[in-house]
């Protein structure tokens, strides 16, 4: 590859991923390294969002996924995350008006109803006052977790079947997917991961099972627009072969 001023002049626009998903790792370890508590990591974690945002908005991306709060997450110090939900009010608010100025469509998925209530307040007005913007969809996983999400689907296909409203023989792959909370959301063709974890924590595990991987020692509050570039860069080198040979994909006549 010749060396040219950023991973974008690269890319191949007319090969981009449709939908991003991003597990933002690293905010603790990032303020450990700076000496102080892990709130203030995730209060400079902002930044990386509104470059990555941006950044995929800019180039043309359809769907962008943010995984912000597990269900698993709901275990961490009381203190930490009355800090998260704060931050996450807070941010919308301040953010509300680039995301209109950039006509971003905010969407959430999750058990939502286990967030504080001036949470839900302001993710609802958040999301009714975007609901009509034509660009980049935003989708935060907040209070989500993959297992959880089978889950419910399975549960209310169950409930389906149970009523005759489904018989059992036409349960397949496309059914579970539209009980799946995405249902109306394109798979993600690649996984972001920072702070070099090699694991998938419970995101998307119906969704990406053919997601290409993209994993960066990079902590979250350093991740800016070049860093995404890459990644994108890094996809458009393999050859996406869903469980078939390259001689399938790619026939000599």
């Amino acid at each position: 590859m010749p060396p040219l001023a950023s991973f974008k002049e690269h890319i191949d626009f007319n090969n981009l991923p449709r939908h991003i998903a991003v597990i933002m790792d690293g905010n603790g370890r990032w303020a450990k390294k700076k000496g102080a508590m892990r709130i203030f990591g995730h209060r400079n974690a902002v930044q990386a969002v509104r470059d990555v945002t941006e950044g995929c908005g800019e180039i043309g991306i359809k769907f962008l996924t943010l995984y912000a709060f597990s269900t698993e997450n709901w275990g961490r110090p009381k203190e930490e995350i009355e800090g998260l939900m704060e931050l996450l009010v807070n941010t919308l608010k301040q953010e509300i008006k680039t995301l209109m100025d950039n006509q971003v469509k905010l969407i959430t998925i999750g058990d939502t109803s286990h967030l504080p209530e001036d949470c839900q307040k302001n993710l609802d007005w958040a999301i009714n006052a975007t609901r009509n913007n034509s660009g980049l969809k935003l989708v935060l996983a907040l209070s989500y977790s993959g297992r959880w999400e089978i889950t419910r689907a399975v549960k209310a296909i169950a409930a389906e079947v149970k009523a005759g409203k489904v018989n059992e023989e036409d349960i397949n792959e496309e059914m579970i997917s539209r009980h799946l909370q995405t249902a109306e959301i394109p798979d993600p063709e690649l996984l972001i991961r920072t702070s070099g974890e090699m694991r998938v924590s419970n995101f998307l595990l119906w969704q990406i099972a053919y997601s290409e991987l993209y994993i960066t020692p990079t902590l979250w509050p350093d991740f800016r627009k070049e860093h995404l570039y890459e990644a994108i860069w890094s996809y458009q080198q393999r050859e996406r072969r869903f469980g078939k040979t390259s001689e399938q994909l790619n026939p000599v006549s």
